[in-house]
């Protein structure tokens, strides 16, 4: 739906469900998109250390790397809002996925400078998209069915997104020591 933001119970709202017949492959999208950014959400703190050790980092620069990610939802949140009443929610959560895909380049860039300044950068701009897929995701989950079972695909989303931050840790922990046991074995030959 491109175009104003439309509440529950909107003629807007209405005519979106409508047109769409069968919300089920827009919610699947919906409920990988809740997933995935709960899954770098936590990843995040995962990587801290392994980061702290990389950069030489003190306890300030390493809370600067997790404090960085939540300022972007406090700069972002507005701007996002503004963004989906101009160009609708799922242009909105293109572009929010545009600009994580930036800040993951970022990262690939922050790896090969080893760089602290881009790594911080490329978190925000990360951190920013994901903010702008939040606010964009959970109006669009309400009114992409009949708006009686919005509470129901809400609840049924955000489960994914708890399931992503169970999982980020296990994930992280194991690349950090299959990451720790390959330098290992590489320095003791």
């Amino acid at each position: 739906m491109a175009g104003p933001i439309a509440s529950i119970g909107s003629p807007a709202a209405e005519t979106a469900t409508r047109d769409q017949g069968s919300y089920r492959p827009a919610l699947s999208l919906l409920a990988s998109l809740f997933f995935m950014w709960g899954f770098i959400t936590v990843i995040n703190n995962t990587l801290l250390p392994h980061l702290r050790s990389v950069f030489d980092l003190s306890y300030t620069q390493t809370t600067l790397i997790e404090s960085v990610w939540f300022i972007a939802y406090f700069v972002a949140s507005i701007p996002a809002a503004k963004l989906i009443a101009r160009i609708g929610y799922q242009r909105a959560l293109v572009v929010g996925l545009g600009i994580m895909a930036l800040g993951t380049l970022g990262m690939v860039l922050a790896s090969h400078q080893v760089s602290y300044a881009i790594t911080l950068t490329a978190l925000f701009v990360i951190a920013s998209g994901i903010t702008l897929l939040q606010v964009a995701a959970n109006p669009y989950v309400a009114v992409v069915g009949p708006p009686e079972t919005a509470p129901a695909r809400l609840n049924l989303v955000q489960a994914f997104n708890s399931f992503g931050t169970t999982l980020a840790p296990l994930f992280g922990g194991y690349l950090i020591l299959v990451y720790s046991i390959k330098y290992c074995l590489s320095s003791a030959s």
